[in-house]
C-alpha cells in the first residue's frame, strides 16, 4: 500500500510544489540525485569514474506538454553530448521520449531522437531510451525502431513487469538492439502487468537468460540480491565472460553492493540523474524500496 501511495504522489502537483520549494526537499532528494545543475552531475561522473565505475547520465524531466519544452530538452542533451566529448568524460546518456515530445507528437520525438543519435554517433557515444508508463510503451518502441541509427549508438530499456515484455525482447533481439532489462517502476493496471513480485522476478530471470545468450551486449539493471546472484550464476554456467554484459544500478542506492560487484570483476554502470525536475524520479525511487523513505527520515532528524 505504501508503494502505491508513493507512486500516486509522484504524479501529484501539490506535494511536488511543497517538496521542491524548500531546501529540506532538495536535501532528501540529494541521496538519489547528483544535483540540479550539470556541473553537479559532472563532478559525480568524475568521482565514479575514479572508482572504476561506468556511468550513464539522465537529465531529469518527462511528460512535457509544449513543443518548445521538448525542443529545449533536446538542446540540453545535444550540449551534454558535446560537453562529455570535449572533456573526454566517458558517460552514456539516458533519455525519456516524453521529455522529447512523445506525448505531443510522435514525429516530434522521432526527430529529436534522430538528432541525438546523430550527435552520439559523431562523438562515438551511446544513447539509451528509458521506458515509461505502459501507455507510452508501444509508441516508444515505434519511435526507437523508426530511428535509423546503428545499434551501438542507440539502445532501449525493457520492463519485466509487463506481460508483453518477452515478445518485445524477442522482436528487438532480431534487429540486434542493445537492451537494458529493468523490473519497472510505474503503477500499472493488472491487465498489462504482473501484480506479484515473484512473477515479475521469474519473468526478469527468464528475460535475463535470453539477453545473456543472445550474443549482443546488454545491461541487467537491478538491486535485487537474488536476481543479481542468478545473473552471476547463469553467466558463469554458460561461460559468459564479464565483459559481455554489464550490471546497472542507480546513483545513491546500495552503494556497497555496487562496489562489491566491481570488486568481483563485473562491469558496473551507475545511472546518474540530475536536474531541477527531480520530484517524480525521487518518489519512484522511494516507491521501489519504501525502506529508503525511513532511512532518509532517520538521517534527516539526526542532523
Amino acid at each position: 500500500m505504501l508503494r502505491s501511495f508513493l507512486l500516486y504522489l509522484s504524479e501529484c502537483e501539490s506535494p511536488k510544489k511543497l517538496l521542491t520549494r524548500y531546501a529540506v526537499g532538495r536535501r532528501l532528494a540529494s541521496r538519489f540525485i547528483a544535483g540540479e545543475e550539470l556541473e553537479d552531475a559532472l563532478r559525480a561522473i568524475r568521482r565514479l569514474k575514479a572508482e572504476g565505475f561506468m556511468v550513464t547520465l539522465d537529465y531529469l524531466g518527462e511528460s512535457v506538454h509544449e513543443a518548445a519544452e521538448a525542443e529545449a530538452a533536446c538542446r540540453v542533451y545535444l550540449e551534454l553530448l558535446d560537453r562529455l566529448a570535449a572533456e573526454k568524460l566517458d558517460s552514456h546518456v539516458s533519455i525519456k521520449l516524453t521529455q522529447l515530445g512523445l506525448a505531443i507528437d510522435e514525429a516530434l520525438a522521432r526527430r529529436h531522437l534522430g538528432l541525438l543519435a546523430a550527435r552520439a554517433a559523431q562523438h562515438r557515444n551511446f544513447v539509451r531510451v528509458d521506458m515509461e508508463g505502459s501507455v507510452f510503451t508501444e509508441a516508444t518502441l515505434r519511435v526507437f525502431r523508426a530511428v535509423d541509427a546503428p545499434r551501438d549508438v542507440v539502445g532501449i530499456a525493457i520492463q519485466a513487469y509487463l506481460f508483453h515484455a518477452e515478445a518485445d525482447v524477442d522482436e528487438l533481439l532480431k534487429c540486434g538492439a542493445r537492451l537494458r532489462l529493468v523490473k519497472g517502476a510505474y503503477k500499472e493496471p493488472p491487465d498489462v502487468s504482473f501484480p506479484r513480485k515473484r512473477d515479475v522476478d521469474r519473468n526478469f530471470q527468464k528475460l535475463m537468460e535470453k539477453l545473456l545468450t543472445s550474443g549482443v551486449y546488454h545491461a541487467v539493471a537491478t538491486h535485487d540480491d537474488r536476481l543479481i546472484a542468478a545473473t552471476e550464476a547463469f553467466a558463469r554456467a554458460q561461460g559468459i565472460p564479464p565483459d559481455k554484459f554489464e550490471f546497472q544500478l542507480l546513483y545513491g542506492i546500495r552503494r556497497q553492493l555496487q562496489r562489491e560487484l566491481l570488486k568481483q570483476g563485473w562491469r558496473v554502470r551507475v545511472y546518474v540523474p540530475f536536474g531541477r525536475e527531480w520530484y517524480a524520479y525521487f518518489m519512484r525511487r522511494l516507491a521501489e524500496r519504501p525502506a529508503n523513505l525511513f532511512f532518509l527520515m532517520r538521517n534527516l532528524f539526526r542532523a
